[in-house]
C-alpha cells in the first residue's frame, strides 16, 4: 500500500450481493469510485476499498448503506448511488436508508415506488399531512409522478371516491381551434403525461373502467369552473401556466374530504409577459396558512439522467448572473 493510503475491507453475505452492488459491467462501482475518489474491488465475497483515508471512509459509508438496501431487495441504480454519496458527504448518511425505506405505492407490474431524495420524502410527507400542497421545482423531480402515486393509493384505500387530474392548456393557445375533433380530443396531448402515470399505476384496462365510471377524470382546467369537488384527490399539474384568476377559481372548487396537490415549475411560465403566474401569486399569499404546505424541490431532487441536473444548474447560474 502506498504511503498516505489506507485499505478497508467489507465482507458480504453472498456473491449475489456483490453482483447487485457492482452492477452490470461494474457500472455502479465505477460511479462510486468517480464520486468518492476511492478504489473498490471485489475478492469473492469480500470488498476492498482503498485510497486516501477520507475518500475510503466516504466510500465505505456509502457501500454499507447500499448493502443494507440490497439486503432489503431495493434496487440500486446510478442516480441513487450519486445521491447517496452526496448525502454522506454532507453528513446525512443515516438519511440514505431512511429515504429508501418508505414504500409509497406499487405499480401495476409490482414495482415498488419510493422516495429517492430528501426533498421527495418531505413532499410525500406533506401530502399525507395537509389538505393542500404546492410542489414547486424543475423537471424530473417527481412532482407529478409522486402526486399520482399518492392519488392512486388514496383511491385504493377508499380515502377518496375519485381522482381528478387537470392541467391548463396554455401551450395550445389560439391553435386549439385549428386542431381536428372535439375539445377533449384537442386537449388530450396536453394531458398525456397524466395518462401515462395512471397507466403505470393502474394498467390500461383498469384505468379505462374507472374512467367510464367517472371514478377517474382527466380534464383541462376549464372543465373545473362552477363545480364543487368533494371526496376527491385533485391534482393540478403545470400550474405555473395558470393565471391568477384561474388559480383562484381552482382553489375554491374543492369541498369536504378533498386532497389537493398543485405542481409546477415557476421558471417555465408560458403565459404572456403581462400576465403573472397564478402559481407564484398563490404561493406568495397562502404560504404559512394552516393545512397548506409549500414544498420546493431542486436540482438535487432530479431523478432523471444526471445530465438533467447539470442542465438545470447551468440555467440557474445563468439566471443569477442576469439578475446581478
Amino acid at each position: 500500500m502506498e504511503k498516505n493510503k489506507v485499505e478497508i475491507g467489507i465482507d458480504v453475505d453472498n456473491i449475489e450481493q456483490i453482483i447487485a452492488l457492482f452492477g452490470s459491467f461494474d457500472e455502479n462501482t465505477k460511479a462510486l469510485e468517480k464520486e468518492t475518489g476511492a478504489s473498490i474491488v471485489s475478492r469473492n465475497t469480500h470488498i476492498a476499498i482503498f485510497g486516501k483515508e477520507e475518500n475510503v471512509a466516504l466510500a465505505k459509508t456509502v457501500v454499507d448503506k447500499l448493502l443494507m438496501m440490497i439486503r432489503r431487495h431495493d434496487k440500486i441504480d446510478l442516480s441513487r448511488i450519486r445521491y447517496a454519496v452526496e448525502l454522506a458527504r454532507e453528513g446525512n448518511a443515516d438519511a440514505i436508508e431512511e429515504i429508501m425505506a418508505d414504500v409509497i405505492a406499487i405499480t401495476n407490474k409490482g414495482r415498488q415506488v419510493k422516495s429517492r431524495t430528501i426533498g421527495q420524502k418531505q413532499y410525500v410527507k406533506a401530502i399525507r399531512e395537509n389538505t393542500l400542497v404546492f410542489a414547486i421545482g424543475p423537471a424530473g423531480t417527481g412532482k407529478t409522478y409522486l402526486a399520482m402515486a399518492m392519488a392512486v393509493v388514496a383511491l385504493k384505500n377508499k380515502e377518496v371516491e375519485r381522482i381528478i387530474l387537470t392541467r391548463p392548456a396554455v401551450e395550445a393557445g389560439e391553435s386549439l381551434g385549428f386542431l381536428p375533433g372535439d375539445l377533449q380530443t384537442k386537449v388530450d396531448p396536453y394531458l398525456r403525461p397524466l395518462y401515462d402515470a395512471l397507466y403505470e399505476f393502474l394498467g390500461a384496462d383498469s384505468f379505462a373502467r374507472l374512467s367510464e365510471r367517472g371514478v377517474i377524470e382527466v380534464a383541462p382546467l376549464a372543465y373545473m369552473r362552477g363545480r364543487t369537488l368533494s371526496d376527491a384527490f385533485i391534482v393540478l399539474d403545470e400550474a405555473q401556466n395558470c393565471t391568477k384568476e384561474q388559480m383562484m377559481m381552482f382553489l375554491t372548487r374543492f369541498g369536504d374530504n378533498a386532497k389537493v396537490v398543485v405542481t409546477g415549475d415557476i421558471t417555465q411560465v408560458d403565459l404572456p409577459k403581462e400576465k403573472k403566474s397564478g402559481l407564484k401569486h398563490s404561493v406568495e399569499i397562502l404560504d404559512g396558512l394552516d393545512n397548506i404546505s409549500v414544498q420546493y424541490l431542486t436540482h438535487k431532487d432530479v431523478v432523471r439522467h444526471r445530465l438533467v441536473q447539470s442542465i438545470i444548474k447551468a440555467y440557474e447560474r445563468f439566471e443569477k448572473n442576469i439578475r446581478r
